[in-house]
């Protein structure tokens, strides 16, 4: 019975493409009446509101989707990133890298540098002490992993095979704060968590995030399920400007509940269009094996009435 989770950011209202992915791990985990986490990445100060650990949490009761006690902060755990920092440390597995996003741009669409195809070229990797030193004193350092190089591969339920040779990706940002991929993988073995569903803007990630398990000596999930995107009419990620995006914008509209899920889960699948529905009635119906069965799904684009602004025209 794998442990699911869900873990949002609690910098906003969530949209409607959170609410389908957290729907799809919330089933994936209580078909098998597994547990199911609610964890809040809380660790980018400057955008977390406190409103919405709140807000985030209400929205998914109101879809009927519970979760097991206790519900994690991330903010509350950074002594357990730093001790894992420092068994990266000891390994001699991080450097100081003082590039400026611009730098890493411009060095890694140079020809010959050697790192083609990465992100990061290594610009820091082989800097000798005096010369850390020098650029310490022009801005403060964030740490990367070396694993520029490295092939990892997955095998993803809905978003099919992905391999990713990686860079020498960040895992403390420069201002003292442990970054996503080290922090996730942390969080997700010290909680158990076994089955990974997320958007599949995070695919990439879970080939970065193998490594750390492997070098932590942390055990890996068993499993992985990516769950498209919910973009809006332009192609573009769900925001504010393109209207009715939130539970709390759709139910001013007069939408209930039961509609919304209904949408969320007939656009991927689960129930007809147009029907009404309870998490209760999609966990009577959900078959794991079906659903993987139609994969790959592809990231669903709304149209632009069904955006119309409170008070303007259009409904389910």
């Amino acid at each position: 019975m794998p442990t699911g989770r869900f873990a949002p950011s609690p910098t906003g209202r969530l949209h409607l493409g959170n609410l389908r992915t957290a729907v799809v791990a919330w089933l994936y985990a209580r078909v098998d009446d597994s547990p199911f986490l609610l964890r809040f990445e809380d660790l980018d100060s400057g955008s977390v509101r406190h409103r919405h650990y709140r807000t985030q949490a209400e929205d998914l009761a109101v879809l009927g989707l519970d979760w097991d006690e206790p519900v994690v902060n991330q903010s509350d755990r950074l002594e357990c990133y730093r001790e894992a920092l420092d068994r990266l440390r000891e390994q001699d597995l991080v450097y100081p890298c003082f590039c400026s996003r611009r730098e890493i741009r411009e060095a890694a669409s140079a020809p010959n540098h050697g790192y083609r195809g990465h992100h990061y070229p290594g610009t820091c990797a082989g800097l000798s002490s005096r010369e850390r030193t020098d650029r310490a004193r022009e801005r403060p350092a964030a740490l990367r992993l070396r694993a520029g190089g490295t092939v990892r591969r997955i095998n993803d339920e809905l978003a099919g095979s992905h391999e990713l040779t990686l860079d020498d990706f960040v895992v403390q940002r420069n201002d003292g704060t442990p970054a996503y991929h080290l922090a996730v993988v942390v969080d997700d073995a010290a909680q158990g968590v076994e089955m990974i569903v997320r958007a599949d803007d995070l695919v990439e990630s879970a080939c970065r995030q193998i490594v750390l398990y492997d070098l932590l000596d942390l055990p890996r999930p068993t499993g992985y399920a990516h769950v498209p995107l919910v973009l809006a009419p332009d192609g573009a990620r769900l925001a504010k400007r393109h209207g009715a995006v939130d539970l709390d914008d759709r139910r001013a509209r007069g939408e209930t509940p039961a509609q919304i899920l209904g949408f969320l889960a007939s656009s991927i699948g689960l129930c007809e269009p147009g029907e009404p529905v309870t998490a209760e009635d999609l966990l009577e119906r959900f078959d794991r094996n079906r659903f993987v069965a139609r994969a790959p799904y592809k990231p669903t684009i709304l149209p632009p009435d069904f955006l119309s602004k409170v008070g303007e025209t259009g409904r389910l």
